[in-house]
């Protein structure tokens, strides 16, 4: 006696759907690797043409505007390229779904793309902050063995102007001036950063303090060490600005390319899918020309 199934496909099929997960995690797996490798090399290639691209000579290479431009816009094309890849493979490489109607096909598809992207993205975040962690580890292994005799305070730049000895000096007075105590050097250095940090200038008696400083060990007038303090914050304030600036520029161009990866990623997952089901308009066409 045969049974209700064999007169019922539909019912067989949505019985094998219903136990079938609707995301194959292998597929997007697969897409996610293959597009956080491709990134990878992209982003190789990209660093490698923006420092062939610049120079340190004035009269050389793009400017700083252009390379800015420019990194942005290769920033996006290669996250819509790579994850364009893994958002196919995604979708190419998914299970096929009997008896499920072609919009939910189409919100798989999609989903594939986008989960493709997302794994792709944690991805190339871990490995980047790994690779960025031995590097630094590395560095800081390096700069410890010379401590004692080399700074790295950010404020450091600034406060050697404000100490640079005044033109006309005897050489024993400017090099009683360059070895003078670090304990000076330090607070005028705390007092630049705690400047720029909180965004304001420094206080009246601050900055009264750091002029008779600067006058004392450097030989300048009271007028002239007033105005090269005032010149030193001015400069870190602007130097500040700058990074500020640069970082919010960069900030919308991985938004911006994250934002391109994702949509190409769910786009190309569709694409796939559907050549994998066979179920593309232009294919069709061509099958019933032939």
């Amino acid at each position: 006696m045969q049974t209700l199934t064999e007169f019922s496909p539909s019912i067989a099929t949505s019985e094998d759907e219903a136990q079938t997960s609707a995301i194959s995690w292998a597929a997007v797996a697969a897409g996610a690797v293959a597009s956080a490798a491709l990134a990878l090399l992209l982003m190789a290639f990209g660093a490698g043409i923006g420092l062939s691209a610049v120079s340190p000579w004035s009269d050389s290479g793009v400017s700083i505007t252009t390379f800015k431009m420019g990194a942005g816009i290769y920033l996006v094309c290669a996250a819509i390229m790579a994850s364009s890849v893994g958002g196919y493979l995604a979708g190419r490489l998914r299970t096929k779904w009997a008896g499920v109607h072609s919009h939910e096909v189409y919100f798989r598809d999609t989903a594939h793309g986008f989960l493709a992207w997302a794994f792709a993205t944690l991805l190339s975040a871990s490995l980047l902050g790994a690779a960025a962690t031995h590097l630094v580890g590395g560095a800081s292994q390096v700069l410890g063995q010379n401590t004692a005799q080399t700074r790295s305070g950010p404020a450091d730049l600034f406060v050697d102007k404000v100490l640079r000895p005044a033109p006309g000096l005897t050489p024993a007075a400017v090099l009683a001036v360059a070895n003078s105590d670090q304990a000076a050097r330090g607070e005028l250095s705390r007092l630049f950063i705690a400047s720029v940090r909180d965004g304001h200038d420094v206080s009246a008696t601050d900055r009264i303090y750091v002029v008779q400083v600067v006058a004392a060990r450097t030989g300048l007038s009271q007028a002239a060490a007033e105005q090269r303090v005032s010149d030193a914050i001015i400069e870190a304030k602007a130097v500040t600005d700058a990074a500020r600036k640069a970082a919010a520029h960069l900030a919308l161009w991985l938004t911006a390319a994250f934002l391109a990866g994702a949509f190409a990623a769910s786009l190309a997952a569709t694409e796939g899918g559907q050549l994998r089901d066979g179920t593309r308009s232009y294919d069709k066409s061509r099958a019933g020309k032939l």
